[in-house]
């Protein structure tokens, strides 16, 4: 994760380590939680699709994971979601476009506004009240 630490972010890498099929569901789960818990401020989960994995952290209470394919979704995903996952797919995406994708969304804050009272009610749905 040279890219992380070069941009002055602290990490921690919950997996996985190898070519290994692994049940992404436990993964999103760990980074869910670490972020949840406030350890961390934000999470990023890449599986094959994406998917799969956005829809599993999406089912932790406190997460807001957006699959984000391309610059401008990552951007509107923190000014307007305040997501504080991101998902990425790790298949057709070449290494450039993923960073970018990745440095967009780390950079980039939530606008507020007209967008609380939208991440309010998304908080309860989930039966959040803070």
């Amino acid at each position: 994760m040279p890219f992380l630490q070069n941009a002055g972010h602290s990490y921690q890498d919950f997996g996985c380590y190898n070519t290994d099929s692994v049940d992404y569901p436990d993964i999103a789960q760990k980074i869910g939680e670490a972020v949840t818990s406030g350890n961390f401020d934000q999470g990023i989960l890449i599986c094959n699709t994406g998917i799969g994995i956005s829809i599993a952290a999406n089912k932790i209470k406190g997460v807001r994971a957006a699959l984000c394919c391309d610059v401008f979704a990552a951007q509107r995903a923190r000014q307007h979601n305040d997501a504080n996952v991101l998902c990425l797919r790790g298949e057709n995406i070449d290494t450039e476009s993923a960073l970018e994708i990745v440095k967009t969304f780390l950079a980039t804050d939530f606008e507020g506004g007209r967008h609380v009272q939208r991440v309010n009610k998304i908080r309860a749905l989930e039966g959040d009240s803070h």
